[in-house]
């Protein structure tokens, strides 16, 4: 029962980490592109690290595509408590909007027809 829920750990893990390799660099805008490259680049591969394993294990039990859609929402979420925590960025209403439009994908992604 553990093994199908690992997916999901490893996938929200790898993330935290694709978060932060993509978007931590906007708080030092001051630093040089080049810098900013190469630690988003190994911070990346912490991330690989992750994905990689869970969409293996994951394929076990869920398509590619219900992976994906795991994924888009896991990095929904995080992106979320990312950019307010992190960021210090205003979370607004229309955000909340479309995540209503993809949790109703999820649920066509995932609905047995």
């Amino acid at each position: 029962m553990f093994r199908q829920f690992l997916p999901i750990i490893l996938l929200t893990i790898s993330n935290i980490f694709m978060t932060f390799a993509w978007y931590g660099h906007l708080k030092f805008k001051g630093a040089a592109l080049w810098l900013v490259v190469l630690v988003s680049w190994g911070i990346a591969l912490f991330e690989y690290c992750f994905q990689v394993p869970a969409n293996r294990i994951g394929s076990e039990f869920f398509t590619a595509a219900q992976l994906k859609t795991i994924q888009e929402v896991i990095t929904l979420v995080v992106f979320s408590v990312f950019s307010v925590l992190y960021l210090k960025e205003e979370f607004r209403w229309n955000y909340i909007a479309g995540f209503v439009f993809i949790i109703l994908a999820v649920f066509f992604i995932f609905k047995k027809w």
